[in-house]
Parts: structure tokens; C-alpha cells; sequence
């Protein structure tokens, strides 16, 4: 059998959507306005947007042993995402409340998960990693990520990110990394410049091939080599902003892995958002290949 495409290493989850008709706000009563029970978490949700454009990708984590969590995994197979190697522990999968504001898309996440599901370094399968062509990480066990990368490192294949939030073993992982794809806000945190351009240049390492920040409305930028790439959003009306940020991160591993340029990368990987933003949930949100060539 022919190694991977992608492997990805972190956070898979269970998300009740409630939609809400304002802004959550302090000391409010808010009427929920819809509720269903979807499924994603930021890793699987980029390999199942991976797979939709035609890569073999293999999912390693942890699962719970709860229905809901069977019924993400069946999920995940059946969109074309191996999660043979995945674990399962005896407890109650990782779960979210995700409150969305009806008028423009906006999400607030709620989650839950339990400590028990975290990935050990000695659980992961080092050979599998060692034969793909890139690995994406997040940073929810980052001891386990950091191991991962270090595999993926010695064995020349590169490796891109899912982060989200500053902690001190996320800036170690970050450091062990070839291509970082930042949240919007996380560059000008960990540095103190406000302008993306600044704060890309100001966290650029040797080993960093490019590094990229998601921009929200404002679509995306890029820093590779000395040269800057800044791509606009595509304009859609937004249903929900769930999970766009994993289908970006999807959209820009199979460009990248298609050969295409930094420009283009972008380009390709904020119609993928976009798409996702018109839609509710984070798998349901992943759009396929046509659509996106449609967009484009």
C-alpha cells in the first residue's frame, strides 16, 4: 500500500450548534433559535478537506468510547479519512457547545475533553509518519505533536499547524515546525506587532519554509522566503464560521502538495473557506473540489 498524503495528529469532537439570534453578551437570556448535533474538531475536519480534494490522508488520536463517538469515526471513514490507527479510551468523547450569532456567522466554542484522551508520544506510529508526504499537527497534546514533528523533521517531510491559542509549550512546538498557519490573532500576540507582515517577519525561524496567518474577513497572509502574499476573502454570506479555518488549512495542504505558488495557495485555500462559511458545522461545512474550482 502506498504511504499517506497527509497525517494528521490532534483534536477530533462531537459540537452541539446552537444558533442564537444576537450576540452572546454578559448577564443576557438569549433565545436558542436552532439546535443540532454535528461533528468535526480542527484536525480531523482539515483531513476530511484534505480527502475531498482527492488526497489519502490517515487521522491519528483518540476517540471516546460514547456513541456519538463511534458516529464520528464512521463519519470520518466514510468521507475517506483512515483512522486505523486511532485509540479509544473508556470515556466520553470530546464534546463542544458552539453558540452561533444568526446575524453574521460568528461563533463562540464551549468545549469539554477529557485529559484521558490525550495522545501519548509512544502511541504514535512512527514509520507511517516517516513515509508521508506532510504532517499537520495541532496543539492540543503538544508533547505528542512535538515527537510527531520531530519524526517528520529527520525524515524530510514537512509539517503544518493548527494553532489557536499562546501557551509556552506551543511556542516550543512552534519551533519545530517547517510551515506554521497561525489564527489571526496569534502573530501579533506572541510578538507585539499589530501589522501581520511585521509579526510574521519578527517569528520567522531558520526552519520555517512559510509561515502563514488567517485573516478572518480581511482572507489571508503569507510570508515565504523574504517575499510577502496577502490573498482577500471571497464575500459570502455567512451562515456559520465554524470550522472554516480547518477547511483553509485543508484547501492549503493539497494546493501546496499540488505544486502551486504562494499566491495561489491562498487564493485556493480562502474560496475553500468561504465556502465553508455558508454552511453549518465543521464537516458538513467541507466543500468539494468542484464547488471550489466553481468559486475560483
Amino acid at each position: 500500500m502506498p504511504p499517506f498524503d497527509v497525517v494528521g495528529i490532534g483534536e477530533n469532537s462531537v459540537d452541539t450548534v446552537c444558533r442564537v439570534a444576537s450576540a452572546v453578551a454578559p448577564n443576557t437570556k438569549i433565545p436558542i433559535v436552532g439546535q443540532r448535533v454535528m461533528l468535526g474538531g480542527q484536525v480531523a475536519t482539515t483531513l476530511a478537506t484534505c480527502a475531498s480534494f482527492g488526497l489519502r490522508v490517515a487521522y491519528v488520536g483518540a476517540f471516546g468510547s460514547d456513541p456519538a463517538a463511534a458516529t464520528l469515526r464512521d463519519a470520518l471513514n466514510g468521507r475517506g479519512v483512515d483512522t486505523s490507527r486511532c485509540v479509544v479510551r473508556d470515556v466520553r468523547n470530546r464534546s463542544a457547545v458552539i453558540v452561533v450569532d444568526e446575524q453574521n456567522g460568528d461563533r463562540t466554542v464551549l468545549w469539554d475533553r477529557d485529559r484521558q484522551l490525550d495522545l501519548r508520544p509512544e502511541e504514535l506510529p512512527v514509520e507511517l509518519i516517516a513515509n508521508a508526504r506532510l504532517l499537520h499537527v495541532d496543539d492540543v497534546d503538544c508533547r505528542t505533536a512535538m515527537r510527531a514533528a520531530a519524526v517528520a523533521r529527520e525524515a524530510g517531510v514537512p509539517v503544518t499547524t493548527d494553532f489557536d491559542r499562546v501557551t509556552e509549550p506551543m511556542r516550543e512546538l512552534l519551533s519545530t515546525v517547517s510551515i506554521p498557519i497561525l489564527a489571526e490573532s496569534m502573530p501579533g500576540t506572541l510578538t507585539g506587532e499589530a501589522d501581520p507582515e511585521r509579526a510574521l517577519r519578527a517569528l520567522r525561524q531558520p526552519q520555517h519554509q512559510m509561515l502563514c496567518a488567517t485573516l478572518g474577513v480581511r482572507g489571508a497572509v503569507m510570508l515565504a522566503g523574504d517575499r510577502v502574499h496577502r490573498s482577500p476573502a471571497f464575500t459570502v454570506d455567512a451562515v456559520d464560521t465554524t470550522g472554516a479555518g480547518d477547511v483553509f488549512r485543508g484547501a492549503f495542504i493539497a494546493a501546496m502538495l499540488r505544486g502551486e505558488q504562494p499566491d495561489e495557495i491562498l487564493r485556493f485555500a480562502n474560496a475553500a473557506a468561504a465556502i465553508a462559511c455558508t454552511r453549518e458545522g465543521a464537516l458538513d461545512s467541507v466543500p468539494s473540489l468542484d464547488e471550489v474550482r466553481s468559486l475560483l
